[in-house]
């Protein structure tokens, strides 16, 4: 394929880079919760499709929107005063051959299946729904499939890499252990709103972590602090042994320096503590919406080339905004373990095109590629590129993540 080119980094390879940034959205982050309700709606629509009609019908529900309430927190346990709403935009198929699909209720559903298998102190039943979803236009309801075959319904372009760099990883897996059924366990009072912003300066490494307290396992001010100090201890070793391992595989030398809830205020009671009463600022006025949090491998990260594509929610067949951010990373895993190269894709398609040959793939490698390897390396990313429409098999079966 001609629009595949191969050329050697030009830039400094993200470990030797002086200033590093790095953010994860954590599970009871409003955007989180937005992306990921949208995705479970796309998903259960798109099931819905193929046991009705044999295929997945035209849809892009990304357009939501988590409406923040209002709670009063105290120690001991307070109350929510007001539940989040989620509003519910975007197109979705709702009439095909003369007959009603029940998208509302899809919808809704999802959401609340979702909050209840992932939010512990948020009551799904009780929240608003607000449904504006409604059919699409014509021209990419009619062009969804042509021929048998999938034509992009969006002009897009997205990026992937591999390997995730040491601070990447760290703040990954630094959220999805403090999310984790083991900490919940151990450390009840963790709520599920955990974002991790991580900042590498050289070799140090200054993780500043957001945690939401549940405020009925907390019974003071002087306690709250105290499950602060466990917390930030707990992390102080998980991390640790994190970093330890990181700098083995890569022969780094990183440290780690750990601050959490840094607007606590000791003095003013549970006004000056991170306290919620379902562990979630969204209780109280903070809002999400699809697209504000992190991109497809699960990461917010300005040192590295990005796409502002919202991916959740978005059809799984034909909206390439999606299905090539999910690609370009899986692509680019692939070819770092088959090849041992550290990789930037880049991939543009263009709408009306068939997925499967986007108007441009260019692959950046940390070394030059050249003879035998580079006819292997073309010929694995064009097989790579015959088999793409298996995506969409691999989103619904919950094998790959948008956040």
């Amino acid at each position: 394929m001609g629009n595949i080119t191969l050329s050697k980094f030009s830039c400094k390879d993200i470990e030797k880079v002086n200033t590093e940034v790095v953010e994860r959205k954590g599970l009871g982050h409003p955007d989180y919760i937005a992306d990921s309700i949208a995705e479970s709606f796309s998903i259960n629509l798109s099931k819905y499709y193929i046991d009705k009609f044999g295929r997945i019908l035209h849809h892009n529900v990304d357009k939501l929107e988590l409406i923040g309430g209002s709670a009063k927190p105290a120690f001991g346990g307070g109350s929510v005063l007001k539940q989040p709403t989620i509003l519910f935009s975007g197109r979705a198929t709702s009439n095909f051959n003369g007959e009603l699909i029940p998208v509302r209720e899809i919808a809704e559903n999802s959401a609340k299946h979702w909050i209840k298998d992932n939010i512990r102190f948020l009551e799904g039943d009780k929240m608003r729904y607000l449904f504006e979803t409604s059919q699409g236009s014509g021209d990419l309801t009619s062009g969804f499939y042509n021929d048998g075959k999938r034509n992009s319904n969006d002009t897009s372009f997205a990026v992937g890499y591999c390997p995730l760099s040491s601070l990447e990883e760290l703040v990954l897996k630094t959220e999805q252990y403090l999310n984790s059924q083991e900490i919940k366990k151990a450390f009840p009072f963790s709520g599920e709103d955990v974002k991790v912003m991580g900042l590498r300066t050289g070799n140090t490494i200054n993780l500043t972590i957001a945690m939401a307290f549940v405020d009925r396992f907390v019974s003071s001010e002087s306690d709250y602090f105290k499950k602060k100090r466990e917390m930030l201890t707990e992390t102080e070793r998980h991390t640790k042994e994190l970093i330890e391992s990181i700098n083995k595989s890569k022969n780094l030398s990183r440290k780690v320096r750990i601050r959490i809830n840094g607007m606590d205020r000791k003095g003013e009671g549970a006004n000056g503590c991170y306290l919620t009463v379902t562990g979630l600022s969204a209780e109280n006025g903070d809002d999400g919406a699809v697209g504000r949090g992190n991109r497809v491998n699960g990461l917010i990260t300005p040192s590295r080339p990005m796409t502002l594509e919202a991916a959740a929610g978005k059809n799984p067949v034909t909206h390439i905004g999606k299905i090539y951010s999910l690609f370009s990373f899986d692509l680019s895993k692939k070819i770092y373990d088959k090849f041992g190269l550290k990789n930037q894709l880049t991939m543009l398609g263009r709408i009306g095109d068939d997925i499967r040959d986007p108007l441009s793939l260019s692959v950046l490698t940390d070394r030059r590629v050249d003879g035998n390897e580079k006819t292997a390396l073309i010929a694995f990313i064009s097989d790579n590129l015959a088999s793409l429409p298996e995506i969409t098999d691999r989103i619904l079966k919950g094998e790959l993540s948008v956040c």
